[in-house]
């Protein structure tokens, strides 16, 4: 039994990254839902962002969107990949 509600969508961050801010307040924007992971707060976000990059890590704000990675805040990527995954809403 799969949690359909449970977001497709995780934006690795950091505190200080406007780019990030900005990439949450336009998913809010969007109403999809996502899960903000901060690699420096959090070891086990940081190690899980380097495994899905295969160590090729260069900088943040880097998007999963169910399995689909987005580096940095490209919004024509996001829109396509939620398009694609169907995970934006009809508002």
């Amino acid at each position: 039994m799969s949690d359909t509600k449970s977001p497709q969508v995780i934006v690795y961050s950091a505190s200080w990254c406007g780019f990030c801010h900005s990439e949450m307040q336009y998913l809010d924007s969007k109403n999809i839902p996502y899960v903000a992971k901060d690699i420096e707060k959090d070891p086990d976000a940081q190690k899980e962002l380097i495994e899905k990059l295969k160590g090729n890590f260069r900088g943040v704000p880097v998007t999963d969107i169910a399995g689909e990675i987005i580096l940095g805040f490209d919004r024509p990527k996001i829109d396509a990949a939620i398009a694609a995954h169907h995970l934006g809403t009809a508002a």
